[in-house]
């Protein structure tokens, strides 16, 4: 099940918010415990018992963790590292050993596994593992307490609004909102809001856009007039950042109709001057889990500045790895670690010299270039599809090398997406902070009859759109 269809809008969410606020103030967590259950084991009804065990096997170990005094550090290390182990273990097989079995073989001479490349698929598994992660870790740390009982743990980690694929939310974050949170109609109202603000861009500007990514990169790659390489990759962009930033917001919106607070997952990352501003807008709760996870146990900061980028390289090509088995996500990590390697050199005074304009022009570019690694089946499918995006020659007559109509693939709908999602997403933050868009409640009446309306049309051309649809998840679920 997923936010964007017409099961989970018109029959699961309308019947949990009806439970939900029907029950005692001190039975929605519970309510909220079995819905989240109810809906992972929707698609993994095998799978939601290991969500289960390993996370009551988590609060277990917490506890004797916390108990422990801290001058008994190798019993206390000892417990973390067995929490990591059976973690970090599960995501390791069931997202890589079928890669790793297939690049052995290959090394062996045995040519390709390619049936092995994936052994076990659990939905939402890098989430949910860096949830208990970070909860381990702060508990370790002394940075917050364990929950005060394995429901409220259960509730942190299996919480359907960011589930399966994000925000990664710090227990500390939320554990106060846990244990007792304000439920109001001024903020159910502004989750609503949130809500259909994410499912527009997923429905009517992702989802159009991606089907001409799909199409485009299903092609052959060696008959790709550079027009149609070009657009691709451009729909891809704006595809991947809607879709992604689309769910968060469902998340989001979903939380504060259950009275809960998320921190914000992405700032508007394509007005970025440089890759460095850009990390800070885009999945910014990965970016930031890897800075505290990572970054700074291996030292961050505070070692010298060849291996501060060295850190800096290592963290990016974790992060690429962590998107997928596959050479294509190690080298658009190892790419971004190299570029924020280079700005760190560079320094932040020179690179703030440079025009925002360029600077966001140049930006959008490397981007775009990084997307093709990341959309493309392998990297012989990324370099060549490279080498179409240069082939000027093909440019004069696209139409003759490929049978598939310009006006085909760029109909009215996806010009449409493809124009709205250039506007928003190249629109700076004065423009959005002017206009109120960024409160979480408009500021005047005039505000509210707007939202009221766009929010209506959002949701009427959302469900005609998914009437006339297949399935179509988001992205970031395959991760």
């Amino acid at each position: 099940m997923i936010f964007s269809s017409l099961l989970f809008l018109y029959a699961f969410l309308p019947l949990f918010l009806a439970l939900y606020y029907l029950a005692p103030a001190t039975w929605r967590n519970s309510v909220a415990l079995a819905a989240s259950l109810a809906f992972y084991a929707w698609g993994e009804p095998v799978f939601v018992l290991w969500l289960i065990l390993s996370s009551l096997i988590d609060y277990a170990l917490s506890l004797r963790v916390a108990q422990l005094p801290p001058t008994a550090v190798r019993r206390r290390r000892s417990l973390v590292a067995l929490s990591l182990t059976i973690n970090l273990g599960a995501l390791v097989y069931c997202k890589y050993a079928g890669f790793f079995s297939d690049q052995l073989y290959r090394l062996l001479g045995g040519g390709s596994l390619q049936d092995a490349t994936v052994l076990i698929k659990i939905a939402g598994i890098s989430f949910f593992t860096f949830h208990k992660v970070s909860y381990m870790m702060d508990v370790y740390r002394g940075a917050t307490r364990p929950s005060k009982s394995a429901g409220e743990f259960l509730l942190y980690v299996c919480l359907f609004p960011q589930l399966v694929a994000g925000p990664i939310i710090r227990y500390r974050d939320v554990a106060a909102q846990i244990a007792g949170r304000e439920h109001s109609l001024d903020r159910f109202l502004a989750g609503v809001w949130r809500f259909l603000l994410g499912l527009g861009r997923k429905v009517l500007i992702a989802d159009p856009l991606g089907l001409v990514a799909d199409k485009i990169f299903s092609l052959d790659v060696g008959s790709l007039p550079m027009p149609y390489a070009w657009i691709g990759i451009l729909c891809y962009t704006f595809q991947i950042y809607f879709d992604f930033a689309g769910y968060s917001d469902m998340a989001i919106g979903l939380g504060r109709m259950m009275g809960f607070e998320f921190l914000e997952n992405f700032n508007r990352p394509y007005i970025s001057r440089n890759i460095t501003e850009f990390w800070r807008r885009w999945h910014i709760s990965l970016t930031n889990f890897m800075r505290d996870y990572l970054y700074i146990p291996l030292g961050g900061n505070r070692v010298s500045p060849w291996r501060a980028k060295l850190n800096l390289w290592l963290v990016f090509l974790a992060s690429g790895f962590w998107h997928g088995a596959s050479w294509n996500f190690i080298v658009w990590g190892a790419y971004h670690g190299s570029l924020l390697s280079l700005e760190k050199g560079i320094g932040p005074q020179r690179l703030n010299r440079v025009p925002a304009l360029i600077g966001v022009i140049l930006t959008f570019f490397l981007v775009l270039i990084g997307w093709v690694f990341f959309r493309a089946t392998d990297l012989t499918h990324a370099l060549a599809f490279f080498g179409q995006m240069a082939d000027t020659a093909s440019w004069a007559n696209p139409g003759s090398r490929i049978d598939l109509p310009w006006s085909e693939l760029m109909g009215r709908r996806t010009l449409c997406a493809l124009v709205v999602a250039a506007v928003t997403g190249f629109l700076p933050d004065a423009f959005w902070q002017r206009w109120g868009w960024d409160d979480a409640l408009p500021a005047t009446v005039r505000g509210a009859i707007a939202r009221v309306a766009l929010g209506t049309a959002i949701l009427l051309l959302a469900t005609a759109a998914l009437a006339n649809q297949s399935y179509s998840p988001f992205i970031y679920f395959r991760f």
